[in-house]
């Protein structure tokens, strides 16, 4: 599989002020595979370390932090000497180690020629404590499901990307491969980007197989709410993380506390909605009254909507059969249309690095998305087919005349104060916007 963040990964490799690094990123989102490979392509060795369930490995850091000794130490358990410049050390799943999270401090002050990579699952968690959180002293970045382009690539499909990525911003492309990139489209929608359900795709194209994959990362996901939650959380946090699909199938995709469990409300549940974002299994998407800068300043944290982290999962948690993706219905027309924005956000958010924000205007306009993009707020409508008229984006554009906003559908792409952007060409977005016309 091909990821993107390799290329961030060799490019910290070369830094001359050169940190700890830290990666976060949800569980089995392929932060493992990513740095094994990193480190066996750009390194003469990999030292590999898993702090969860390995109370002996973290032993050697209870002692003291005295890197050295640590080293040394490592190297005993790595069977072979662990060399600066020359071995990449890799401490998986170190948020079941403060101690080791404290230590990528020492490391950077006494040791900073050790080349040092730290992953896990739940590190938005671990690092809200005090003690574990090495303040200045580690560079971060965060892993994500596949993305649509990183989809593509695992399906050989490099020359085509290519191709797309030379095109002008508002060039149509050929129906020839329209209609190839809004199949591959569908069947993203199906798998999601977690890189197992992608490899069982690519190995068996085996519909079934794909749904056993996304079922058991599920269950792992309610395993580390059970596990690693606080204990009065553990109930609500499977409360609100199974009513997101429900949540955003509604019309306007509000959330509401309510409708979690009749009776609880947003002071019951905060806490454990919290630990859901933390863990980066949910975005929450706030509503602005005004789009100005700095967005944030303009967000009302209480009216709110929830997507999840991967669509696949959004839609084997809404149990929408494969099929229906694959055929034309309008038996889930509704539905689809959540689906089609979680996808976009995800886009989004892999090309900013943070969720978005949507404006509503009274009960009359609700534009999905507005982003930033340098020195545009810009006003995103999502559309799942080719029915793209959207009253709302025009509202929106008399009201605050945005130099740019843009549509999102399966129509060709196009230029204009408008830009319209193909679903399966998101990624293409800021060079789209930062055209003048």
């Amino acid at each position: 599989m091909q990821r993107l963040l390799l290329n961030e990964l060799i490019k910290w490799k070369n830094k001359k002020d050169r940190r700890p690094l830290i990666i976060k990123g949800v569980r089995q989102c392929g932060k493992t595979y990513l740095l094994k490979e990193f480190g066996a392509k750009y390194y003469r060795d990999v030292a590999y370390f898993n702090f969860e369930g390995n109370a002996p490995l973290c032993e050697r850091f209870k002692a003291d932090l005295d890197v050295e000794r640590i080293i040394t130490e490592l190297s005993v358990l790595h069977k072979k000497p662990i060399r600066p410049d020359e071995t990449l050390i890799i401490f998986d799943e170190i948020q079941f180690c403060n101690e080791a999270l404290t230590a990528l401090k020492y490391f950077y002050e006494n040791a900073s020629s050790y080349h040092i990579v730290s992953a896990g699952s739940l590190l938005g968690i671990a690092l809200s404590k005090p003690l574990s959180f090495p303040v200045g002293k580690v560079d971060f970045l965060t892993l994500r499901p596949m993305s649509y382009y990183e989809f593509l690539l695992a399906h050989g499909e490099a020359m085509l990307c290519e191709h797309l990525q030379k095109l002008a911003p508002a060039e149509k492309i050929s129906e020839l491969f329209a209609e190839k990139l809004e199949n591959y489209l569908r069947r993203y929608y199906i798998t999601g980007g977690m890189p197992e359900a992608v490899a069982v795709w690519l190995e068996t194209n085996d519909l079934s197989a794909v749904e056993s994959v996304q079922q058991k990362i599920l269950d792992s996901y309610e395993l580390d709410f059970a596990k690693h939650a606080p204990p009065k959380d553990f109930p609500r946090l499977s409360l609100i993380w199974n009513s997101i699909p429900a949540q955003l199938a509604k019309e306007h995709g509000k959330f509401i506390f309510s409708k979690v469990k009749p009776g609880l409300r947003a002071k019951d549940l905060e806490d454990a909605l919290q630990w859901l974002i933390s863990a980066g299994l949910v975005f929450k998407v706030s509503k602005i009254g005004k789009p100005f800068m700095p967005l944030a300043s303009y967000a009302d944290q209480n009216y709110f909507k929830l997507y999840m982290v991967d669509i696949g999962l959004l839609r084997k948690m809404s149990k929408l059969p494969p099929e229906a993706l694959l055929t034309r219905t309008d038996m889930f027309k509704e539905f689809k249309g959540a689906l089609t924005e979680n996808y976009a956000l995800c886009e989004i958010v892999n090309l900013q690095g943070d969720a978005p924000y949507y404006w509503k205007s009274g009960n009359t306009a609700e534009v999905d998305f507005v982003a930033q993009f340098g020195m545009d707020i810009v006003p995103i409508e999502v559309k799942s087919g080719r029915n793209d008229k959207s009253r709302s984006l025009t509202e929106y554009r008399k009201k605050y005349t945005p130099r740019v906003s843009v549509k999102v559908s399966m129509n060709a792409a196009g230029g204009g104060e408008v830009r319209n952007i193909p679903l399966y060409m998101l990624w293409k977005m800021p060079g789209i916007i930062e055209t003048s016309g």
